[in-house]
């Protein structure tokens, strides 16, 4: 099984699974939005040069995934606290 990288912004309410390797600091070459109605909050595909997945931003992400997810995930609003 793969370890995925999930960061968590509270204060934003917005979290980011990361596809790709962290340390390798893929550039996003094309975000494509997703903002249908009947899921009620933003989600964006981030895609590289190559057109591969790269991550996924989630807006809303307390209604969006599941608590253990964003209880295990990375903060990143408490950085510089």
């Amino acid at each position: 099984m793969a370890d995925v990288r999930v960061t968590y912004d509270q204060k934003a309410n917005a979290a980011y699974v990361y596809f790709s390797d962290p340390q390798a600091r893929t550039k996003v070459a094309r975000m494509h939005p997703c903002d249908p109605v009947e899921v009620g909050g933003m989600i964006n595909l981030d895609f590289d040069e190559k057109g591969c997945l790269i991550g996924i931003e989630v807006l809303a992400a307390s209604s969006k995934l599941p608590q253990y997810l964003l209880d295990a995930a990375e903060r990143i609003d408490e950085q510089g606290s």
